[in-house]
C-alpha cells in the first residue's frame, strides 16, 4: 500500500505586489525525498518554502501534511528574544536528554552555544538556527541557503550529515556541489510554474536545456502559423467574410497565445573592462608573517602572482583570508617579510560583507550617489567604464525592474543585494578584481556567466570563496589556509588542492614508515637490539592534542547533567521513554569521552617522547 505524502500543495495562487508569484502550483513530497529547489533569483523559491511551512498563506489553494508529520524549516533570520545564549535557543525544544545533539551539531558547524544572542553576528545566529534543525530532526526539514556562512569543512559536516539521515529535505543551495552530492529529485520554478523531475540536480543544466528548446521549437512553429493565417485573412477575409468567421476567431485566439507566453528572463548584461594592462609581476610576497588578536595569521608565506593569475585563499571562517588579502593588496602592513606590487595596478573590490551597499537607500540612489560612478550635473545618469548611461537601464542590465529602481536596497533579497554589488563593481575599470565571498546567494544562470567572465578577464583575480565547482572552474592557484600560520600553495583548484594535499600526506607517511623499518634510523635493527622511534606530532595533532581538554570538559559536563537529570525520583516510572533516552545519551556521551581521554594520553606521550 502506498504511504501518504509528507506533504502535498493543492492549487496554491499567490500574488505579490499585484503580480502573481504561483497560480495554481501543486506538488508533493514523500517520506524519504532528498529535493533540489531551484530556479532563478526572485523566481520565489522562498516564499514557496515558506508556504510549504506554513509560514505564509496562500491566496488560494491548500496545504496538507500526514497526520503526526513535524515539518522544521531554518530560519534565514531566526527570532532570538527571549534567549541568552545561542545554545539556549537551539537546545529550547529539546528535551535534557537531547541537548548533547546541540553541542554535537555546534561542532560541525562551528558555532559557540554559549555566545551571548546580543553580541552573535547574523552568520552565527543562522548557524544556532541550522544546528537546532537538525538536532530537532523533524520528518521533513526545509532548508533555505543552509550552506551561506559555512566554511568548506561545516559544509563537508553538514553534507555528511544530510547523505546520512532518513529525514526528507527540500534545499535551496546555490552550491552546485553540495546539491549534486545529496539531492534525488528536482524541483524547478520557472516563470510561476513548478516543474519536477526524479533526478538530482547533477541533470538539471540538461532537463532545463531541453525544456527551453522544445519551448523555442513550438513558439518557432505557432510564429509560423500565425504568419501564414494572418495571409489568408488579409487576402481572402472580404470575399468570404460570413463563412470563415470561425477561422478569423481562431487566427486571433493564436495571437493571444502567443502573447500570454512568459518569456524566459534572460541573463544579466554583466562585464568586467579589464582597464590599463598592469606589469607582468602583480604581487611578490616574501617571508610574510602576521599575527592578529593574538591569533597567527601566516607564518613564512612566499607567493608569486602574475598578470592573468586566478587565485583563490580557501581556509575555514576566522582563518584570515580576508587579512592575508588586504596584506597582499598593500592595505595592511606585515609583522614580518615584505609584499611588492606591480606597476599600473587599478584594483576593484567584491567584499563579503555587502559594507558598499547602505540599506536605507534606493538602488537609484546607490549607484548614482557613488562618487565613482556619478555624472557631473545628470541625476540620472551614471558612468559606466568611461561612458554615461541611464541609471535605470544600467540596472536593467543587471535584471532589475524600473519599478525596483526607487525601492530600499533593504527590500532586495540576498543574490539581488549580490548583483547590485557587481553593477557598482562592473562600472569602473579595473585590472585586478578582489573577490570576497561573490558567489552567495547568486543563481545558477548568473554563476555560470559569471565564471565566463573572469574566464575572459585579462587582469588578475585574488578570489575567496567556499563554493567548490566555483574554485574548481576558475582558479589556477590555491592558497590553503589550515590555522596557526599554516598557508601553503597548491596548483589548481579546490579538487587539486585536495588531491595533492592528500598525495603529500600519503608519502609523508610512507616515509615515516620507511623511517619506523630502517635500522639505525630509530627503527628495530634485523638482530632486535633497537628500539622503535617515536615520531612527533604533525601540525593537526598538535592542534587536536590542544583542543582535546576542551572537548573532554564538555563531555564531563554533559554527563554530569544527564545524571542529574536521571537520578529525579520516579523518572523511570512517569516518563520511561525518556528515561530510555537519556540512558542511552549517558552511554554515548561515556563512551566518547573515554576515547577522548585514551586519544589525548596517546598523542601527549608521543608528544613528550
Amino acid at each position: 500500500m502506498a504511504q501518504a505524502p509528507l506533504l502535498q500543495l493543492s492549487g496554491i495562487s499567490l500574488t505579490f505586489g499585484g503580480d502573481p508569484v504561483f497560480d495554481g502550483l501543486s506538488l508533493t513530497v514523500q517520506q524519504g525525498d532528498r529535493v533540489a529547489l531551484v530556479g532563478r533569483n526572485g523566481s520565489g523559491k522562498s516564499t514557496l518554502m515558506k508556504v510549504m511551512a506554513g509560514l505564509v498563506e496562500a491566496d488560494r489553494g491548500d496545504v496538507v501534511c500526514a497526520p503526526g508529520t513535524s515539518v522544521g524549516y531554518m530560519e534565514q533570520e531566526p527570532d532570538m528574544s527571549g534567549f541568552a545564549t545561542l545554545g539556549d535557543f537551539a537546545m529550547s525544544n529539546l528535551d535534557i536528554s537531547e541537548q548533547y545533539k546541540v553541542e554535537i551539531a555546534g561542532e560541525g558547524l562551528k558555532f559557540d552555544p554559549d555566545r551571548p544572542v546580543e553580541t552573535a553576528s547574523g552568520g552565527e545566529r543562522r548557524r544556532a538556527a541550522l544546528a537546532k534543525l537538525m538536532a530537532e530532526a523533524p520528518e521533513l526539514m526545509l532548508l533555505d541557503e543552509p550552506t551561506n556562512h559555512l566554511d568548506i569543512e561545516a559544509i563537508a559536516w553538514l553534507e555528511a550529515e544530510l547523505s546520512q539521515t532518513r529525514t526528507a529535505y527540500v534545499l535551496i543551495s546555490h552550491d552546485r556541489a553540495f546539491l549534486r552530492a545529496l539531492t534525488r529529485a528536482t524541483l524547478w520554478i520557472d516563470r510561476g510554474q513548478v516543474r519536477r523531475q526524479e533526478l538530482g540536480f547533477e541533470n538539471f543544466e540538461a532537463w532545463r536545456d531541453k525544456i527551453w528548446e522544445d519551448e523555442d521549437i513550438a513558439r518557432h512553429k505557432l510564429d509560423r502559423k500565425i504568419k501564414a493565417e494572418a495571409r489568408w485573412a488579409v487576402e481572402g477575409i472580404s470575399a468570404r467574410r460570413k463563412r470563415n468567421q470561425g477561422r478569423v476567431r481562431a487566427l486571433q485566439g493564436l495571437r493571444e497565445e502567443r502573447s500570454g507566453q512568459i518569456r524566459r528572463q534572460g541573463t544579466a548584461a554583466m562585464a568586467f573592462d579589464s582597464g590599463p594592462q598592469s606589469g607582468r609581476k602583480v604581487i611578490e610576497a616574501e617571508g610574510l608573517e602576521k599575527e592578529f588578536g593574538g591569533k597567527q595569521i601566516v607564518r613564512g608565506l612566499d607567493l608569486k602572482v602574475n598578470r592573468g593569475d586566478r587565485v583563490a585563499f580557501v581556509g575555514p571562517n576566522g582563518v584570515g583570508k580576508t587579512t592575508l588579502i588586504r596584506m597582499l593588496m598593500g592595505d595592511l602592513a606585515p609583522d614580518a617579510g615584505t609584499v611588492k606590487l606591480g606597476s599600473n595596478l587599478v584594483p576593484a573590490i567584491f567584499d563579503q560583507s555587502r559594507a558598499a551597499l547602505d540599506p536605507k537607500m534606493t538602488l537609484w540612489e546607490s549607484l548614482t550617489g557613488d562618487k565613482e560612478m556619478r555624472v557631473s550635473g545628470a541625476a540620472d545618469q551614471v558612468m559606466v567604464r568611461g561612458t554615461p548611461k541611464h541609471v535605470v537601464a544600467y540596472l536593467k542590465d543587471f535584471l532589475f525592474d524600473e519599478g525596483q529602481a526607487r525601492a530600499p536596497v533593504k527590500s532586495l533579497s540576498g543574490g539581488e543585494k549580490a548583483r547590485l554589488l557587481l553593477a557598482k563593481l562592473m562600472a569602473r575599470e579595473s585590472n585586478i578584481l578582489v573577490l570576497d565571498e561573490p558567489t552567495n546567494d547568486l543563481d545558477v544562470e548568473t554563476l555560470d556567466l559569471l565564471q565566463e567572465l573572469l574566464d575572459d578577464y585579462e587582469g588578475t583575480v585574488l578570489l575567496v570563496s567556499h563554493d567548490r565547482d566555483f574554485l574548481d572552474r576558475v582558479a589556477t592557484t590555491t592558497v590553503a589556509m589550515e590555522g596557526d600560520g599554516q598557508a601553503v600553495v597548491y596548483a589548481g583548484g579546490w579538487s587539486d588542492y585536495r588531491a595533492q594535499r592528500g598525495a603529500v600526506a600519503s608519502a609523508a607517511k610512507e616515509a615515516e614508515n620507511a623511517a619506523k623499518a630502517t635500522p639505525g634510523k630509530g627503527g628495530k635493527s634485523g638482530k632486535g637490539g633497537g628500539t622503535a622511534n617515536v615520531p612527533g606530532l604533525s601540525f593537526t595533532e598538535k592542534h587536536r592534542l590542544e583542543a582535546l581538554p576542551e572537548v573532554m570538559a564538555r563531555f564531563e559536563a554533559e554527563i554530569a547533567k544527564l545524571e542529574g537529570f536521571l537520578a529525579q525520583p520516579d523518572l523511570y516510572q512517569k516518563e520511561p521513554v525518556k528515561f530510555a533516552k537519556g540512558t542511552e545519551a549517558l552511554a554515548e556521551r561515556q563512551q566518547a569521552l573515554a576515547a577522548a581521554e585514551e586519544e589525548w594520553m596517546e598523542l601527549a606521550e608521543r608528544d613528550g617522547g
